[in-house]
């Protein structure tokens, strides 16, 4: 048996244990004896090498025989690719909010431990994006999987980003958004998107206003809706609105109701908040916005990976406030 064997311990993409040796070979795992000890077959085993080294490791993986006359090549990339993808899911399990994680970041840190053998980023990073998506909770599939309570409910502040939820539809607005619908509302814009709605959903439907001392446009709330009845769209309001009155009292708002305009041809143009402003006759600073998010998913988005992108935005406009 060879001197100086450098063990290190990783897993296959299965998820099934695997030994690295002196950073040149892997072995999987093959079986376990009685005594408990594993035998561990070189990867080239199944292939056309047919390769016949093992190891055989105790209980406490310390080595009681090791086979090392391989008939191939050593594999220094193919296992620094290997130990990558192993440290980087590690590091991955370590992280409670898988969204929070910066894949990139990640493998930096972890090519800085590895050093000159490390592989390029670029052939490991689908690995590492199924990795920090398993760490997501189950999939909601629909509305009634919607929980009521959820640590992702909270801003970045840790403060309420959900306000209202029930059969029909959940409602985010976090306090700056519900400060900016009370203290900017002459100029609210609303429109929904089918493209970046969960697919158990109907649409997810945004309200932004115009700042006019900044020039810039803000979202103050986003739902997720079950259907396109006429009474989801009135709750949604009255719920916003009564956000509002709570936390601002002095001052009850009128908004936009794009669903009555769209559908009433007799409905006042003069109830449109924004129609004092020439420059802003129509909601396409909801739409642009509505683009965006639809840009931002290739296909329609997991529940939580919305709410994290919503979040994320959320914070960018408080900072930028």
């Amino acid at each position: 048996m060879e001197d100086n064997i450098e063990i290190e311990i990783c897993e296959t993409n299965r998820g099934n244990e695997q030994i690295i040796i002196n950073k040149k070979h892997k072995f999987n795992f093959s079986f376990q004896r009685k005594d408990k000890s594993k035998i561990y077959r070189c990867t080239e085993y199944k292939t056309l090498n047919k390769c016949k080294s093992l190891i055989i490791l105790n209980d406490k993986k310390e080595v009681l025989k090791y086979e090392g006359l391989h008939n191939h090549l050593e594999k220094e990339i193919d296992v620094s690719i290997s130990v990558a993808k192993h440290k980087i899911k590690e590091e991955i399990k370590k992280n409670s909010i898988p969204m929070d994680i910066k894949p990139k970041h990640t493998f930096n840190a972890v090519s800085q431990e590895m050093g000159l053998i490390c592989p390029e980023y670029s052939t490991i990073r689908s690995q590492i994006i199924r990795n920090i998506n398993k760490q997501f909770p189950p999939n909601i599939k629909s509305f009634d999987d919607i929980p009521i309570e959820s640590k992702y409910y909270k801003t970045k502040r840790n403060e309420n980003f959900m306000i209202n939820k029930n059969t029909d539809l959940i409602i985010f607005q976090s306090p700056f958004q519900a400060y900016i619908f009370s203290n900017y509302h002459k100029h609210i814009f609303a429109d929904g998107t089918f493209y970046a709605a969960p697919k158990f959903s109907y649409r997810l439907f945004t309200t932004r206003t115009y700042v006019g001392e900044f020039n810039m446009f803000y979202t103050t709330s986003i739902s997720i809706l079950k259907n396109k009845k006429q009474s989801t769209y009135e709750t949604q309001f009255k719920e916003i609105k009564k956000k509002i009155q709570i936390n601002f009292g002095k001052n009850k708002k009128n908004i936009l109701r794009y669903h009555e305009v769209k559908n009433n041809n007799d409905y006042n143009v003069n109830n449109w908040n924004y129609y004092e402003n020439i420059e802003h006759l129509t909601n396409n600073a909801s739409k642009s916005y509505n683009s965006y998010l639809s840009n931002i998913f290739p296909n329609k988005p997991l529940f939580y990976k919305l709410i994290y992108i919503l979040k994320e935005e959320e914070n960018l406009s408080y900072n930028d406030y």
